[in-house]
């Protein structure tokens, strides 16, 4: 039996945010954001007090399915169908919390292999349905809820029975992976066998392959092992015009690829079956160290070094000084965290070292392969970074990242159950923009704070470093009612962060994919033109707009704040019948 995360929030129902062990936090948070965390926290909604629509699912269309993937795998169950309308976004949970449920799918599909799928996707476009594919619920631009508007029947395609490593090819470094493995067990399969996909996204715990794949994916360890658009070499994908399949060969001048073309595709082209991805022997050592910057300008000078050097780190992230604060925050009382700021440690940063404690950044890079390899990438890091003023503070600060990494959401619900709207935004741009996009974006946010009439914070940290630039990460939070009408402020610094990024030439997404969330800047992003050659393609392969119809392309009214975004995909489906062509879907994660 495929299972999912609660209906209501992030992760599994016996985990939770506890601020209790953590004495810091709740001044920290009355200081900055004006709100009171030591209340006992508003509860989910009861499930038997929401109103669930009926589903619409012709018989003859249910009968397909289930001729498709088997009776057992086909349901119309109530909660089956809310878990799969949204995914989890900040937007996703306050409609939830309000018992506002959107266009709920009205069956979920559980096809056991590739065949099944193909059937699947026939049998709706037989019948004009529409198909969304399911991962493991994680994402939070959108991709997963059908329009609003929506009248034909919504199947949800979940991929949670395809989830095994199939085959591995140690010559090639290479494993052929069904889509919806998560990535435990994908690890747990690979580990097994001495090998690691080294993919670590912060949905890691509760996200698939496929889903990877469809929203492009990025891991806290991609400074070595790539974004899932490097490690993908292959793919197959049931689409309308039959079975897409790519060779794994390491490089082709085949026309435009159309691995890329799947490569953050949101479900609008198929639905992702299989993938072979690359992959690497277990690491003989793994070390996650700790450093301190004085200031933020000093630590992304480090990082570009860092990148432009010979030193090939697994892991390169900074702090800025709002989130390095924030972090300290959070720490358990006796822990690693809490000797880092000691007064003993306070004292000689600011008399030794001349720091600015307000304006200190913590850091974390890691380190794998041999232990020779491990030491020499530290020393020649470890230059830098004193170039840069900053100083090493040992493993244990990356021993308690490493332990904490997946539970940043969780935070997130616990706030949000305290009254307090807290989301990200994250972009990437060239190292130097780096600093101008960080000013603007912050600058940007505390306008809209003062707009919206709330006391807001915002901290940023870099997590990703390339050749030319790096991603910025940034979170923001304030308190508010957690109403359906406080989505109105919420899209206002939001958008403003947003905008931020494209005026200072950042992308709108590096790694959490376009969905209806980030789609009013698509223009902006990739120009008029790159929206008019996306449309032409969607519109090529499913020009019934059966498969996950209004992402990426904006222009279908899928959330209240969302339907002013109009363009090229506003209109209907053309006259182009989808009984014309057999199977399709993707995996958003």
């Amino acid at each position: 039996m495929v299972t999912h995360m609660k209906w209501w929030g992030w992760g599994k129902e016996s985990v939770s945010f506890s601020p209790s062990d953590k004495p810091d936090l709740a001044p920290f948070i009355r200081t900055h954001i004006g709100l009171d965390i030591t209340r006992l926290p508003a509860q989910p909604p009861a499930f038997a007090d929401l109103t669930i629509a009926d589903p619409v699912l012709p018989e003859p269309l249910r009968a397909a399915l289930v001729d498709a993937a088997g009776a057992e795998h086909v349901t119309t169950d109530a909660q089956a169908r809310v878990v799969h309308a949204y995914g989890k976004s900040l937007r996703d949970l306050v409609r939830v919390r309000n018992h506002d449920l959107g266009r709920l799918p009205d069956v979920v599909v559980y096809p056991g292999d590739e065949e099944a799928v193909r059937a699947v996707l026939a049998a709706a476009l037989a019948a004009d349905a529409v198909v969304i594919p399911f991962g493991g619920g994680t994402n939070i631009s959108g991709s997963l809820e059908a329009p609003r508007t929506e009248t034909r029947p919504v199947i949800s395609v979940d991929l949670g029975r395809l989830d095994r490593v199939l085959e591995i090819d140690a010559d090639a470094r290479l494993a052929r992976v069904q889509a919806g493995a998560l990535g435990p067990g994908l690890e747990e399969q690979l580990a097994a066998q001495g090998w690691t996909l080294g993919h670590f996204p912060d949905s890691f715990a509760h996200s698939t392959l496929g889903g990877w794949i469809a929203t492009r994916s990025s891991g806290m360890q991609s400074d070595k092992y790539g974004d899932i658009a490097e490690i993908t070499r292959a793919v197959r994908v049931v689409t309308p015009a039959g079975v897409l399949v790519t060779r794994p060969v390491p490089s082709q001048s085949t026309g435009p690829s159309v691995r890329e073309m799947i490569l953050g595709s949101e479900g609008r082209l198929g639905i992702i079956t299989e993938a072979t991805v690359q992959v690497h022997r277990v690491p003989e050592q793994r070390v996650i160290l700790g450093y301190f910057f004085p200031t933020w300008d000093a630590a992304l000078l480090a990082m570009r070094e860092i990148a432009a050097s010979e030193a090939a780190p697994t892991v390169t992230r900074v702090s800025d000084a709002n989130e390095t604060r924030f972090s300290f925050a959070t720490r358990k009382r006796g822990s690693l965290a809490s000797s880092l700021v000691s007064a003993g440690m306070k004292q000689y940063l600011r008399r030794v070292r001349r720091y600015d404690l307000d304006q200190m950044c913590l850091s974390f890079i890691g380190f794998e392969g041999s232990p020779a390899h491990v030491k020499a990438q530290r020393k020649l890091v470890g230059a830098i970074v004193a170039r840069r003023g900053g100083i090493c503070v040992g493993t244990g600060p990356g021993q308690l990242y490493d332990q904490k990494k997946f539970d940043t959401p969780y935070i997130r619900d616990f706030l949000l159950g305290q009254g307090a709207m807290a989301d990200v935004s994250e972009t990437s741009t060239s190292w130097s923009q780096l600093g101008p996009l960080y000013r603007g974006v912050v600058a940007r946010a505390n306008k809209a704070f003062a707009e919206i009439g709330v006391t807001g914070w915002i901290m940023c940290h870099l997590s990703h470093s390339y050749h030319s630039g790096a991603c910025l990460y940034f979170t923001f939070a304030y308190a508010s009612p957690v109403t359906l009408e406080a989505i109105d402020g919420y899209d206002t610094v939001k958008s403003a962060i947003q905008q931020g990024f494209i005026e200072h030439a950042g992308t709108l997404s590096h790694h959490h994919a376009v969905g209806v969330e980030h789609a009013r800047w698509l223009a902006d992003d990739i120009s008029p033109a790159g929206v008019r050659l996306l449309t032409a393609l969607f519109d090529g392969i499913d020009p019934g707009r059966n498969l996950n119809p209004g992402k990426i392309v904006p222009g279908v009214d899928v959330a209240p704040g969302l339907a002013d975004s109009a363009g090229p995909d506003s209109a209907g489906p053309d006259s182009a019948g989808p009984d014309s062509v057999s199977p399709a879907g993707s995996d958003p994660r």
